[in-house]
């Protein structure tokens, strides 16, 4: 795991740590999680969630981490008014807890955790024009400084994960990220475009081999609705031997 000293995740740390040290403080953060799927947009309400230790198989230490972060139920209040008034149906939730989604990634940019959080669902049919919409909708939110991050991974390929490395992989892996990148930064492509390269993601290079399984790239959809333009940064680190790609959208009021 990242936060326990792993190899294969050491770009990655050092990619969260710099993105964090390049930022302005954020008075709040809104974490889109791929580990998290509900019938409707869900967003966690109470005031102090607990951790959700929701992985299998690793050593004892990875579920005694802590990261006691507040919630911000203000501003889960305000998402829930915004998704609804787009007419999206959602729910508040004031027991659900952070998964790692959102404490892996924010232990290594904000470890003093004093940052109050909020995290987001996915919806459960996995669609990517619902995910597109949920992210305009979020454009409505009027807070200053708010940081929402789309915790997944470009790639995300368990088996592929941990196979023996060759180079027909690695070109599968490295034409999909091209792809993406492509569709998430080429300021050429006209917004429709790209949207239409977002909703039909699956005819990209090799896309159902980088994603089985699409939970994993869908909080990209919702950033990029919130952002409606090309990505400002590209970032990229082999993570367990493959490459992916982080993006970064700036939007000012």
């Amino acid at each position: 795991m990242p936060l326990l000293g792993d190899p294969g995740h050491r770009e990655m740390v050092a990619r969260l740590t710099e993105i964090a040290g390049q930022l302005r403080r954020p008075s709040a953060i809104l974490v889109i999680s791929a580990h998290w799927e509900a019938a409707v947009p869900t967003i966690t309400a109470g005031a102090n969630p607990a951790l959700i230790y929701d992985y299998y198989g690793f050593p004892p230490e990875s579920y005694e981490i802590e990261y006691p972060c507040p919630g911000e139920p203000a501003l889960a209040r305000q998402i829930h008014q915004a998704l609804r008034q787009a007419g999206l149906p959602a729910r508040l939730d004031e027991h659900r807890g952070f998964d790692h989604g959102l404490f892996v990634p924010l232990k290594l940019m904000y470890p003093e955790a004093d940052i109050p959080c909020v995290q987001l669902s996915l919806v459960d049919s996995l669609d990517a024009a619902t995910h597109l919409a949920i992210g305009r909708a979020l454009r409505a939110l009027e807070v200053d400084d708010l940081l929402v991050i789309g915790s997944g991974f470009s790639f995300h390929n368990m088996q592929a994960f941990f196979a023996p490395a060759t180079p027909e992989l690695d070109a599968r892996n490295q034409a999909f990220e091209a792809w993406l990148e492509e569709t998430c930064s080429d300021a050429r492509l006209t917004e429709a475009q790209r949207t239409e390269r977002l909703l039909q993601w699956e005819r990209a290079p090799h896309a159902r081999f980088c994603h089985p399984r699409e939970e994993h790239l869908l909080p990209l959809h919702v950033c990029y609705g919130l952002a409606g333009q090309p990505s400002e940064t590209h970032v990229s680190a082999t993570i367990l031997g493959k490459r992916s790609g982080m993006f970064y959208w700036r939007l000012e009021h």
